[in-house]
């Protein structure tokens, strides 16, 4: 309910909403439930999915176009989230992950530089230029919050995809180390597999789930996307005010234990 709840007052812009089953249609969801005002982002083909899918929030919520690689999208973006939040943002979901097919799957250094490329532009550097792009509205504190998946190790299938999000955790470290004095707060969610388009689109994302099943101690569920949207919501809200440069692992405890 909007007055009330740990995002009480806050003005949020979620990005990458595009089904129910994505972290950051749970993110928003869940944003709102703790009184939050929600701005969604998306682009192209994708636009008109995600203005389908705000109106199934508990409150429709504006949407944005936004396309990473464009610059002029980047440029315009604040002026264009002024119509919605005022001169204030205090925080900003960065879900936004892409890499073709040629760059994920077996093969990893066969793989050609303009499909890796296309994977970090979009899935790394675009932390960066989502957090520049916003930085106009933020205010005495700010909090980004990103999406990952685990990057300390090669992953079966992941390719050029775990390489870039190897970098996103290291880009999110530079953003906070950065931007910590101007009191914004970078963070990420390391989330266990879940059955987003993301995940279906990677070949044999099936050997995911399987690992977690036997190995997470708390147990896994690929479909239940409420955990991850509430660790992001905490990291946005005033809850974590001297935590930066973190990756929290929302994984039913797979991270921590061996075979």
């Amino acid at each position: 309910m909007a007055g009330s709840g740990i995002l009480a007052g806050k003005k949020i812009l979620v990005t990458g909403v595009l089904t129910e089953a994505s972290i950051a249609y749970a993110t928003a969801r869940i944003a709102q439930e703790q009184g939050a005002t929600v701005v969604l982002s998306n682009f192209g083909r994708a636009l008109s999915l995600c203005q389908r899918i705000a109106k199934r929030l508990p409150q429709e919520a504006p949407v944005v176009e936004l396309d990473v690689t464009d610059t002029e999208h980047l440029s315009t973006l604040a002026d264009r989230l002024r119509e919605h939040v005022g001169d204030t943002l205090d925080g900003v979901v960065h879900s936004i992950g892409f890499a073709p097919q040629e760059a994920m799957g077996e093969g990893f250094p066969e793989v050609a530089w303009e499909h890796a490329a296309t994977a970090f532009q979009v899935s790394t550097w675009s932390m960066a230029s989502l957090t520049q792009a916003c930085r106009p509205l933020f205010g005495e504190t700010a909090s980004v919050v990103g999406l990952t998946f685990d990057a300390t190790v090669a992953w079966p299938v992941y390719g050029w995809m775990g390489a870039a999000k190897a970098a996103l955790e290291s880009t999110s470290r530079y953003l906070a180390r950065e931007l910590g004095p101007e009191g914004v707060r970078v963070n990420l969610v390391a989330a266990g597999p879940l059955r987003s388009m993301a995940m279906k689109s990677i070949p044999g994302s099936a050997q995911f789930e399987e690992a977690w099943e036997g190995r997470a101690p708390l147990g896994w569920s690929v479909t239940d996307t409420e955990p991850a949207g509430k660790a992001v919501v905490a990291l946005l809200s005033d809850w974590f005010p001297a935590t930066t440069g973190e990756i929290v692992h929302v994984d039913g405890g797979f991270h921590a234990v061996g075979v």
